[in-house]
């Protein structure tokens, strides 16, 4: 995984135009918000999802109980095989769409909880 866009925890402070707006900071692209940082996101959109873009998270799984996964406009849930491995990782995954997970992530940090988001961009 590339360097951290931003290596400490983020609010996201607002989606939309195809990016995200965290930290005095703005990007273009999917992100991924970890307990080490926030990293750009391989996937463009939903329908290139695989496991292997959940490598970082499973990465980190001592530090997190759970991934919010923010899929876009609308809720879409990930492959059996992604699933599956996040059974396999005792991890939990929580699916909806990108604007619940951004607010649902700002609510989360604010409660200090182990987790991670992974957030797909919205036009």
């Amino acid at each position: 995984m590339s360097n951290a866009t931003y290596p400490y925890q983020a609010a996201i402070d607002a989606y939309g135009n195809g990016g995200f707006r965290f930290a005095e900071m703005s990007h273009r692209g999917a992100l991924l918000f970890l307990p080490t940082g926030v990293f750009s996101w391989e996937p463009d959109d939903f329908a290139a999802l695989t496991l292997n873009d959940f490598a970082p998270v499973f990465a980190v799984r001592e530090n997190i109980t759970f991934l919010m996964l923010g899929t876009g406009v609308a809720q879409n849930f990930p492959s059996s095989t992604v699933r599956e491995a996040f059974t396999e990782m005792r991890l939990g995954l929580e699916v909806m769409d990108t604007g619940a997970a951004c607010r649902a992530h700002n609510v989360l940090l604010a409660e200090k909880r182990a987790f991670a988001t992974a957030v797909l961009p919205v036009d």
